[in-house]
Parts: structure tokens; C-alpha cells; sequence
């Protein structure tokens, strides 16, 4: 599983053969530029999924719902991930475990696949004081654990583990018998995701320790803009092979 955000990102992602692309409130942080992920609304992820739709890939699109579209009542709940379907999305993703056990039901007698997230939920990062590692204590894995079985108990197709100690993430994929998708959570899970612009070194963040940049895509584009700068500034953009040539007619 990769993030995505718009139609390049899901185009180019999905041609290197991923399962799964997330559209991730990670979009308040690495595309709109905020320190946390609780600025993104429903609307701001209904437009970047129907975008990333647009790419009619392959891979599964999950979308985020964001902070507060899964807080109050079951039927606004689903009022949300129904917008998120519509736009796209085969299924949404939500934080939390056995306190969000009502909306995660209602959503799914909508016929609705849930993806469930628990550990680090970067939409508790008021909550817990900061993006901490969790689960550090054999009681809090107990939880965890405890709370992944509820999630799978109730309906949901997929967990993402984020931010926990290796083992911890091996101990939640023994217990469950659907998938688990990891991130900072060890080798063991039966998948992983990492945020795209994380991978390529296109954010202004120093990355988690749990990310692998693949490429500074960053550097490649700040040459490329200096070297067009350059050219016009020179005269050597636009050439006359990019220059449409004027009509024999002109000016009779």
C-alpha cells in the first residue's frame, strides 16, 4: 500500500504494481502543508479521491475519513463514507477500536468495507500529548490485541498497525485471520504503507524513523524548473522546434 493523492500520483504509483493505493488525510501534512492531519475535511477527501479515481487503477483505492466525519452519530457516519465511496474509493478507513464500534457497524450494514487503524492514530495526536510510539508495555499490547480481534469480530476487511514496537505488530498479524498493514509496526505484518512524498524526499518533514526515502524526486524537480528558468532568462526557450511556425498568409 502507497498514498496517493491526485491522478499523477495514483497513475505512476499504480504502474508499479501495488495492492492498495491510500488517499490519506496524510494530504493535510505532505500536500497542504499543515503540522498535523486534523485540517482535512470530508470535502478535501472526496476531492483527492475522485482524483485519484481518475487514474482508473488497478489497485484498490481505500480513503481516509477525516477527523470528526465518524465522531458523532452512526448515520452521519455513514452519510461520510458514502460521499468517499462515491468519489471513488472501494473502501474507507477509520481510527480507533472498540469506541468506534457503532459507526464501524453501521457503516458496514451499508455494504461499505471498513479498513480499521490502531496504535499511533495521527488523529489522537491531541490526545496522546504527540506522535508516540504505542503499545511499549506487555498491558498496552494486550489491549491492542484485544482491540484488533474486536475489529475483526465486527466486519472489518483490513487492519493498518502504526507506530509499535516490531513484536507488537508480529503479536496483532498471529491473532487476526485478516490481513494486517504496517507502518513503523516491523516486518511481520502482512503488508506495509509508507506516504509517497515520504518515499520520494518531496516534504519538508525530517521523516519518521520508519521510512525508507527511495528517491529525492525533490532535488530532480528544483533542477529541472532552474534549468527552464535558466533557458528563458537566456533566450533559449522557446526554440524554433517549440515555437509554431508563422503562416505564408500573414499579414496579406
Amino acid at each position: 500500500m502507497i498514498t496517493a493523492y491526485d491522478e499523477p500520483t495514483a497513475r505512476y504509483a499504480d504502474a508499479a504494481g501495488v495492492d492498495l493505493l491510500l488517499v490519506g488525510d496524510s494530504l493535510a501534512n505532505v500536500v497542504l502543508g499543515h503540522d498535523d492531519a486534523l485540517r482535512v475535511s470530508v470535502a478535501d477527501m472526496v476531492h483527492h479521491t475522485a482524483a485519484v479515481a481518475a487514474a482508473t487503477p488497478s489497485a484498490m483505492i481505500v480513503a481516509d475519513m477525516p477527523w470528526l466525519s465518524y465522531h458523532g452519530t452512526p448515520a452521519a457516519a455513514v452519510a461520510n463514507a458514502g460521499a468517499l465511496i462515491r468519489a471513488g474509493a472501494q473502501a474507507v478507513k477509520l481510527e480507533g477500536g472498540a469506541n468506534r464500534s457503532e459507526v464501524i457497524r453501521a457503516i458496514l450494514n451499508a455494504e461499505i468495507p471498513v479498513v480499521g487503524h490502531l496504535g499511533l492514530t495521527p488523529q489522537s495526536v491531541l490526545a496522546m500529548g504527540g506522535f508516540k510510539v504505542q503499545a511499549k508495555t506487555s498491558d498496552a499490547a494486550d489491549q491492542l490485541v484485544a482491540e484488533a480481534l474486536i475489529l475483526q469480530e465486527l466486519g472489518v476487511c483490513a487492519i493498518v498497525i502504526e507506530g509499535v514496537p516490531a513484536a507488537v505488530g508480529t503479536r496483532v498479524t498471529e491473532a487476526l485471520d485478516i490481513p494486517t498493514i504496517g507502518i513503523g509496526a516491523g516486518a511481520d505484518t502482512d503488508g506495509q504503507v509508507l506516504v509517497l512524498h515520504d518515499i520520494l524526499g518531496l516534504t519538508k518533514r525530517t521523516p519518521p524513523k520508519f521510512v525508507r526515502r527511495y528517491a529525492d524526486v525533490g532535488a530532480l524537480i528544483t533542477q529541472a524548473v532552474a534549468a527552464y528558468a535558466d533557458d528563458v532568462k537566456s533566450g533559449a526557450f522557446p526554440s524554433a522546434s517549440e515555437t509554431y511556425p508563422t503562416p505564408e498568409t500573414f499579414g496579406h
